[in-house]
């Protein structure tokens, strides 16, 4: 045999059914992806030996533009150019004499092979056939995904224009078996060098493959023939009859094709799937098990879906991400008993390579907290599939799984949920913890939060200040201002004043004062303040919502509270409210209150005595006058307030007198 490609693809069959190379290399799990040229690369490494001469540079010698060779027709695919680039790379593969001299200066040279790029280097290669293979070599075995049917089409041309006709012959078949059919450019150019070369045997040849239908598309008819027989009537010998007439080669490409389209028919693509194996004419691979597992993936056909992915499992063939998803999907919608086959197909496919995202597991899980009846069966079993594969619970995934339990107002589920998420390894956040609490608060679910708290406790887990606060909030916001002060008193019991944040507090005295109720947290505040520390907010509020209430004994008490704190004194609300409902004793306990010393200074007398006359009350301010100290009688700034332009006739003599 001159070239050993039969050889090597009888030694490629052996080996894809071999368990023990299965188990070496998960590139045999994936049957036949590369594996159809993998003896066109092997045949052409010896290109790469280190006793071979350089090759000279590419770019040394221009092409002649009106040779052939050179000419490009109107029908060829444009590239973009880069010839920088793609010089480099040509550089790179003419010097190196070994796979790792390549491997070295492609990295030292930062070259990343895309699709565009190998099918532009091969382009810049038509004059170099050499160096072309060992381009196109490089990439089938290191980046094979990299080839697609441009990349085939114009290799076949560089071997078809350069002379290499034996190796044009098996490039074609190779690239038949993998459903990619001949280009018409690339048959047009290489017809034209085989009539100038005299051979007028593969001239012949070449224009009968044209002339088959099988240029451009030939998968694409071949499939329309096929599905249209199957699709005729039922199946039968004659059916079978008819397409072994039409003389077809079955590739990977045509069989996925034709299950593919006949998936409204799942029936008849499953047969025709099961009997073009069993005909003999083609060997399953990875690509069209999973065609026919997407199209199997549906209600009505459940048994013959879980037997085709068992049998891709015995074969050791992956399932695809496409095939995960499309299943996946089909489970989820609408019919709702379908969710445990989804569990199912979720665990077959984690025991794979081509895990599920992070973002499937929480998906499910959200899907079983909103169905029919919560079953914390199969949701503890979603969790440990997740976990046993060695990914780790996050805070967002148990986050979004509780807003679909509360969406569906299930809320007393939380801790069920919460337990079993701890329990496969959640190591929940103090903001999470948080979030949770605050749910279950403002729900008014003192037991579920009891219990929430308790879990924590039991667990070994601290539930945190954030926790015990945002319990409290929850119910501050909710208007449960029972249950707000039972929480915090029994928290600073538990755990002590020292724990209890100062935001926490504040919300329970804004919940109170927006009811009203400000005398309520009054009493809290006085009995907690000094190890509280709350915040100077939090005292301005509940004063000015006491004054509001005319309750100005409890706010002159919350006043001393705040200056013993180290906090200024809040006095424009007590000014405010002295001036229009106070008396003159009331406006000089204000002042001893809000001073360090016995009294302020003399501007806030001041203010004291300009609001009373600008709320018109002349008596009340008499009546202050007389109850302050000599120096502030005397003031002169204060006798400017009484004088007769802006009290009346006789002020001044009146307050001298007092």
């Amino acid at each position: 045999m001159r070239h050993p490609w039969q050889r090597l693809l009888r030694l490629r069959s052996h080996l894809r059914f071999s368990p023990h190379v299965l188990s070496q290399s998960s590139s045999y799990s994936q049957v036949n992806s590369q594996s159809n040229l993998r003896s066109f690369s092997l045949f052409h490494t010896h290109t790469l030996h280190p006793k071979l001469p350089t090759l000279p540079p590419i770019f040394n010698h221009p092409l002649n533009p009106r040779s052939p060779i050179s000419r490009r027709l109107s029908s060829e695919p444009e590239i973009e150019s880069k010839d920088s680039g793609h010089g480099v790379i040509a550089e790179i593969f003419s010097k190196a004499r070994d796979e790792i001299d390549v491997r070295k200066e492609l990295e030292l040279h930062n070259v990343e092979f895309t699709r565009d790029m190998v099918l532009g280097v091969l382009k810049s290669l038509e004059s170099s056939p050499d160096v072309a293979r060992r381009v196109f070599d490089w990439v089938l075995v290191n980046e094979g995904e990299r080839l697609g049917s441009k990349s085939y089409n114009q290799m076949l041309c560089v071997l078809g224009v350069n002379g290499a006709v034996e190796e044009f012959w098996e490039m074609d078949s190779v690239m038949k078996k993998k459903g990619y059919g001949m280009s018409r450019w690339v048959h047009d150019r290489v017809l034209e060098k085989f009539v100038e070369d005299g051979l007028e045997s593969d001239a012949e040849k070449l224009r009968n493959v044209f002339a088959s239908g099988s240029v451009d598309g030939s998968v694409g008819k071949a499939c329309q023939r096929v599905c249209k027989i199957v699709r005729e009537g039922v199946w039968s010998d004659d059916v079978e009859r008819q397409i072994r007439e039409l003389n077809v080669v079955f590739t990977g490409s045509l069989v996925k094709m034709v299950v593919e389209i006949l998936k409204t028919e799942p029936t008849k693509a499953l047969i025709f799937f099961r009997w073009v194996e069993e005909a003999g004419l083609f060997t399953h691979d990875q690509e069209t098990y999973n065609a026919v597992a997407r199209v199997l993936g549906r209600k009505d056909c459940l048994d013959r879906f879980w037997k085709v992915v068992g049998e891709m499992r015995i074969k050791g063939y992956e399932l695809e991400s496409k095939t995960y998803v499309k299943g996946f999907t089909r489970f989820m919608q609408k019919q709702k008993a379908l969710i445990e086959d989804a569990v199912d197909f979720y665990e077959f496919a984690m025991a794979g390579t081509n895990k599920p995202s992070r973002l499937c597991c929480t998906f499910l899980l959200k899907k079983i907290v909103v169905g029919k009846e919560l079953d914390m069966g199969l949701f503890s079993r979603v969790v440990r599939i997740y976990t046993e594969r060695g990914n780790v619970l996050t805070d967002s995934t148990l986050d979004g799984v509780l807003k679909s339990l509360i969406s569906v107002g299930r809320l007393r589920e939380c801790n069920k949920v919460f337990k079993v998420v701890e329990e496969g390894g959640l190591v929940a956040s103090g903001s999470l913890k948080g979030k949770i609490a605050y749910r279950l608060g403002r729900a008014g679910k003192e037991d579920d939060a009891n219990d929430f708290i308790n879990i924590l406790l039991e667990a070994g887990s601290d539930p945190g200040c954030k926790a015990h606060s945002s319990l409290i909030v929850g119910y501050c916001v909710a208007g449960h201002l029972e249950k707000a002060s039972d929480c915090l008193q029994k928290m600073i019991k538990r755990e002590g004043v020292a724990f209890v944040a100062s935001g926490c507090f504040h919300s329970v005295v804004n919940a109170y004062c927006k009811k009203s109720r400000a005398t309520d947290v009054c009493k809290l505040l006085s009995a907690w303040a000094r190890q509280l520390k709350p915040w100077q907010t939090t005292y301005k509020l509940l004063i000015s919502k006491l004054l509001s209430q005319r309750e100005f004994g409890d706010a002159l008490h919350i006043l001393d509270l705040m200056k013993k704190d180290g906090f200024p004194p809040f006095i424009d609300p007590f000014i405010k409210h002295v001036s229009k409902y106070g008396t003159g004793d009331d406006a000089i306990a204000f002042l001893k209150t809000m001073a360090s010393k016995k009294f302020p200074s003399t501007i806030v007398f001041l203010r004291v005595f300009e609001a009373y006359l600008k709320a018109g009350r002349h008596s009340e301010a008499q009546d202050f006058l007389s109850r302050c100290p000599g120096y502030i009688r005397n003031h002169a700034d204060v006798l400017n307030l009484f004088c007769p332009n802006k009290f009346g006739e006789g002020a001044a003599t009146n307050v001298v007198a007092a």
